[in-house]
C-alpha cells in the first residue's frame, strides 16, 4: 500500500505540474496572440494611413495639374487672341511699309534718314567730345559727321542707295536683274568717288580714309560681296560700314580712347610720383641735417653734464673742507672753557 500511495502521489504531482505548465503555455499563447493581434492592428492602421496619405497626395497633384492645365489653356487662349490682334497689326504694318517705300523714293528723304540713324548711333556710343555733326571743310563741303581720334579726323558720310537695289531684287528676269545690278554698282561708285574727293583732306587733319555709312545690312552685304565694288572702295580708301559693323568700329575707337585716357592718367600719376620722390628726397635731406643737429646737441649736453658734475664735485669738496675747519675750531673753544671753570 505504501508503494501504491507513493506512486499515486508522484503521479498526482506530475499531473499537477503538467497542468500548471499547460496553464502557463496557454497564458503565453494568449499573450502572444494578443501581441500578434495588436501588431496586426498597427500594421492595418499604418497601411490605411499610408493609403489615405497617398490618396490625398494623388488628389492634390491631380488638382494642381488640372489647375495648371486650365491656366495654360487660358494663356493659350490669350496668346491666340494676341496672335489674331498681331495679325491685324501686321496688316497695318504691311500697308505702312508700302507707304514707307513710297516715302523712300525721294533721295533727299533717304539721305535724311541715314544721317539721323548715324547721329543716333554716334550719340549712343561715343562721348560728345569725340565726334561732330555736319563738319565743314575749308572748301565749304559738309560731311555728315567726323570722329576725333587724337589730332586726326575720320570723316563719316551716310549713303542710302536703295532705289536700284530694290529694283534689282524685285525683278524676275535675269537680264533685267543684271541691268539694275549695274545701275546699283554705278550709284555706289559715284557715292564712293564723291566721299573720297570731298572729305579725305589730310591737309585739314583727316586720316587717309573715310567711312561710308549704309543704314541697311542688306545693301551693305551686297556692296562688300561684290568684287568690283569692294576693289573700288579699296582703291579710293573708303571703308563701307553698316549699323552692326559701325557699332564694332566705334567700340574699337572707344576702347582706343579709353586706352589713351588711361595712358594720360598714368603719365599724370607718374609725374605725381616723381614729384613726391623729389619731395621725399628733400625731406630726407632735412631729416639728416636735423639728425646731425640733434647729435651735436646731444654731445654738447653730455659735455655740459660732465662739466656740471665736476663743478658739483668741487663744490662738495669745498663744503667738506669748510666743515673740517669748523670742527677743528670747536674743540679748542671747549678746552678754554674747561680751564676757566677749573680756575
Amino acid at each position: 500500500m505504501s508503494w501504491e500511495l507513493v506512486v499515486v502521489v508522484v503521479v498526482g504531482i506530475l499531473v499537477a505540474f503538467l497542468f500548471f505548465h499547460l496553464l502557463e503555455l496557454v497564458k503565453q499563447l494568449k499573450e502572444e496572440q494578443r501581441e500578434a493581434r495588436r501588431q496586426q492592428d498597427d500594421m492595418t492602421k499604418f497601411i490605411a494611413d499610408s493609403i489615405n496619405k497617398q490618396s490625398h497626395s494623388f488628389v492634390s497633384v491631380l488638382q494642381k495639374n488640372t489647375a495648371d492645365l486650365n491656366q495654360r489653356l487660358d494663356k493659350a487662349a490669350a496668346v491666340i487672341g494676341g496672335v489674331q490682334k498681331n495679325l491685324g497689326e501686321m496688316s497695318e504694318i504691311g500697308r505702312s511699309m508700302k507707304d514707307l517705300q513710297e516715302y523712300l523714293r525721294s533721295p533727299k528723304l533717304r539721305g535724311n534718314i541715314g544721317e539721323q540713324v548715324l547721329l543716333e548711333v554716334l550719340k549712343q556710343l561715343l562721348p560728345s567730345e569725340l565726334f561732330a555733326i555736319q563738319y565743314s571743310f575749308k572748301s565749304g563741303e559738309k560731311v555728315d559727321a567726323v570722329i576725333r581720334v587724337g589730332q586726326n579726323l575720320i570723316p563719316v558720310d551716310a549713303k542710302f542707295p536703295i532705289e536700284n537695289f530694290r529694283r534689282m531684287n524685285g525683278c524676275d528676269g535675269e537680264a533685267e536683274k543684271l541691268k539694275y545690278q549695274k545701275e546699283f554698282q554705278k550709284d555706289v561708285k559715284k557715292h564712293v568717288d564723291d566721299i573720297a574727293r570731298k572729305y579725305i583732306l589730310q591737309d585739314e587733319g583727316t586720316v587717309d580714309y573715310a567711312l561710308m555709312y549704309i543704314p541697311s545690312e542688306a545693301i551693305y552685304y551686297e556692296v562688300i560681296n561684290s568684287a568690283p565694288l569692294f576693289d573700288h572702295c579699296h582703291r579710293k580708301r573708303i571703308l563701307v560700314v553698316s549699323p552692326m559693323s559701325f557699332y564694332a568700329y566705334l567700340k574699337a575707337i572707344l576702347m582706343s580712347f579709353q586706352g589713351q585716357t588711361i595712358q594720360r592718367k598714368a603719365q599724370e600719376i607718374l609725374a605725381i610720383l616723381q614729384s613726391t620722390k623729389r619731395d621725399y628726397e628733400k625731406v630726407e635731406e632735412s631729416l639728416n641735417v636735423l639728425e646731425k643737429h640733434f647729435t651735436n646737441a646731444y654731445n654738447q649736453l653730455q659735455n655740459v653734464s660732465k662739466f656740471f658734475m665736476r663743478l658739483g664735485q668741487k663744490l662738495t669738496t669745498t663744503r667738506l673742507l669748510g666743515s673740517g675747519e669748523e670742527e677743528s675750531r670747536h674743540p679748542e673753544e671747549g678746552g678754554s672753557a674747561n680751564e676757566q671753570a677749573l680756575q
